[in-house]
């Protein structure tokens, strides 16, 4: 008797790419080159994923001769050579090129030394006006050498801090690249940040240098700043200097530098020569409970990092004009200077992402012929419910890529993408992280793109899903775990000696190996979905369901403008499940309304994932860089005092907050 076969169950792919495409992207001929070079495993003929999986695999089996292999094929200037590559592959401490010595800015600027490229447009920058300006290669590299020698005038020495209070500006790209120039460590905060929430992160880190601007524009009006940069000046006693930067026009206060004339002059390039693992910047956690984690960076491990993120994952190169909605307190502003590293024209935007409508970040992308567009899921989510047209009403011809991060992009973003902004779209979800500053997971410009599925893991990241048994599992959610060092994992946190709360951070639940803190699942196909974060995952009767999946059924509702979900384990073994909902302007939480968001997760999700109580709320609470804020809500819910649940210098609104205080005292009271 024959046996039946088994049916294909691959679903259908939402995109893609050519044969053409496939081809001249720089992940096919890194294969090709490294197969010849490095003996990696050739391309394998009319089957892309299988050649990207080989890849992959050789990737994490073999990390030195891998990153070996991107030196090379990125021409990785070393003022000193290495010693080895990865002289300790152990988490925490791995050691990665010892003896060596570079610049990050060096290799940022490295256009400008090209004569045919030194004209061409390094930035593109607008505001809410949308009226673009460029700064050339030969412009920034200009810039650059006159802010890096007038830092050194000032004192500034390798392993200095220098702070930026600055938003979306070319003067923030500059003063990171100098700083980097002279071996000083970068970090910044945006405008937006109150002077408390500021100070719990620069206190830390002591800067001797402060750039600031008196105020910035945001949503059609002017913001003053002068009062906060008063404050902060009194608050950092390191502080050497302060530049002033009249974004507004406002004149330079007492004691402070004149930005133009630090920038005025036009000496040769210099370039500090550091070790490998020398801080390149600072950048800091959401901080929900206690001060914000400050995360400490290398040179080396960024430059290499980015050169593979923005060359090989996001296919970027000379011709391409690379924007990304961000500010400078959110590592994507720091991933998106990078773009610097493959050549691309970087776009700076200053402004709000939905001013004066929802559609205004595609209106930039037409106006600057952006090729790779940034965004974060929620924009997408918004465009699709205010009903924005971005194909029909704008010039996207340019754009080849939309990428987007911040939180899982549900599969209604990844379809409305593909049916407003055009078909032949790669649309990169991507996951990773502040802690990396990089991507676990996410594009690859040679492979199909299916719907809530990211493409795959990224190269040189040993990604893996475990059980709570330290077990890998496929098909199956669980926790997302790095099993191999990544060069920009943090070389410390600062002011943690004896790396005590970095271990407790990443490795204290699986000694040895990175746990990340989100909940994945990693496909029999290779894709990966992301479900939320695992410390604020519903287990429900041992089912598994991450909030992102219960945000994106409910927020179809047009009644939903956003919500928060908690589950809360009690002490007799129960588990309460609220859903807090906020409303759209004229709808009312009644009967009909909460019967028809049971039955969307009942019918879209789980049965078990039906919210014991659905309660309208005035708001949810965010972090400063927008994301959803569960655990400290949790920690409420379950009597914890705010000022213990969260850093209150971390959220957006605290009186929203204070709501959900006061909802659990009434509960505790039994009037609730």
């Amino acid at each position: 008797m024959t046996a039946t076969p088994e049916p294909d169950r691959t679903p259908e792919p939402l995109w893609t790419p050519g044969p053409e495409r496939i081809a001249r992207a720089q992940v096919t001929r890194f294969q090709d080159w490294a197969a010849r070079t490095y003996d990696a495993p050739g391309a394998v003929p009319g089957d892309p994923a299988a050649s990207y999986h080989a890849l992959h695999a050789w990737s994490v089996r073999e990390p030195g001769t891998f990153w070996r292999a991107i030196t090379d094929w990125y021409d990785v200037r070393f003022t000193t050579p290495y010693e080895s590559v990865l002289a300790d592959a152990s988490m925490p401490g791995a050691r990665w090129f010892p003896g060596a010595t570079l610049n990050y800015a060096e290799h940022a600027l490295r256009p400008a030394l090209d004569p045919e490229r030194a004209a061409a447009p390094a930035l593109l920058h607008l505001d809410e006006n949308h009226e673009t300006g460029t700064v050339t290669w030969a412009e920034l590299s200009r810039q650059v050498a006159s802010l890096a020698a007038a830092l050194r005038r000032l004192g500034v020495t390798p392993g200095d801090r220098v702070s930026g209070y600055l938003p979306n500006i070319p003067q923030a790209v500059v003063a990171l690249l100098a700083t980097a120039a002279v071996g000083g460590v970068w970090t910044s905060c945006a405008p937006d940040f109150g002077a408390r929430s500021v100070l719990d992160r620069f206190q830390q880190v002591e800067p001797v240098v402060l750039f600031t601007v008196d105020g910035y524009r945001y949503g059609g009006k002017r913001h003053d700043r002068t009062d906060v940069v008063t404050e902060l000046r009194a608050g950092l006693p390191s502080l050497r200097a302060t530049v002033h930067i009249p974004l507004l026009g406002t004149a330079a206060p007492e004691g402070a530098l004149d930005w133009a004339e630090l920038t005025a002059d036009d000496p040769q390039p210099a370039y500090e020569a550091v070790p490998f693992d020398h801080p390149l910047w600072v950048l800091y956690s959401s901080g929900t409970t206690g001060l914000p984690k400050a995360i400490v960076q290398s040179q080396g491990g960024i430059l290499l990092e980015h050169l593979k993120q923005t060359g090989l994952h996001l296919d970027l190169g000379p011709d391409d004009r690379f924007f990304w909605y961000t500010s400078t307190g959110w590592m994507m502003w720091n991933f998106l200077v990078s773009g610097l590293l493959a050549g691309a024209t970087v776009v700076l935007y200053d402004g709000s992402p939905g001013y004066p409508d929802t559609a205004a970040q595609w209106r930039v992308a037409e106006r600057t012929g952006t090729t790779v567009f940034g965004t974060s899921a929620a924009y997408v989510i918004a465009c699709r419910k205010a009903g924005v047209h971005p194909g029909r009403d704008t010039d996207l011809s340019a754009v080849k890529c939309v990428a987007t991060t911040g939180s899982p992009l549900p599969p209604d973003g990844f379809r409305w993408l593909h049916d407003e902004v055009k078909e032949d779209l790669w649309i990169a979800s991507v996951s990773g992280g502040t802690d990396v500053c990089s991507c676990f997971a996410g594009g690859v410009p040679t492979l199909p793109v299916h719907i809530g599925e990211l493409q795959a893991p990224c190269l040189g990241t040993d990604l893996q899903a475990w059980d709570a048994q330290g077990r890998p599992v496929v098909d199956e959610v669980g926790e997302l775990v790095v099993t191999n060092a990544m060069p920009s994992m943090p070389v410390r946190f600062w002011n943690d000696p004896e790396g005590t709360r970095y271990r407790e951070s990443y490795f204290e639940m699986f000694p040895g190996v990175w746990r990340h803190g989100d909940w994945i699942t990693l496909t029999s196909r290779g894709t990966v979905v992301i479900h939320g974060r695992s410390d604020s995952t519903l287990n429900r009767q041992g089912v598994r369901m991450g909030s992102s999946d219960i945000y994106e059924v409910v927020e179809r509702l047009p009644e939903i403008r956003e919500s928060l979900v908690i589950g809360i384990e009690q002490p007799d073994g129960g588990y309460w499940m609220p859903l807090f909902v906020q409303l759209a302007d004229g709808a009312v939480l009644d009967d009909g309304l909460r019967d028809r968001i049971r039955t969307a997760i009942r019918a879209q999700l789980s049965p078990r994932h039906v919210p014991d109580e659905v309660i309208a709320v005035p708001g949810v609470p965010h972090t400063l860089t927008g994301k959803r804020i569960e655990v400290p809500v949790k920690r409420l819910l379950q009597g914890t005092s705010l000022d213990k649940a969260v850093n209150p210098g971390s959220v957006d609104d605290l009186d929203v907050l204070r709501f959900y205080e006061r909802l659990a005292a009434d509960r505790a009271d039994g009037r609730s």
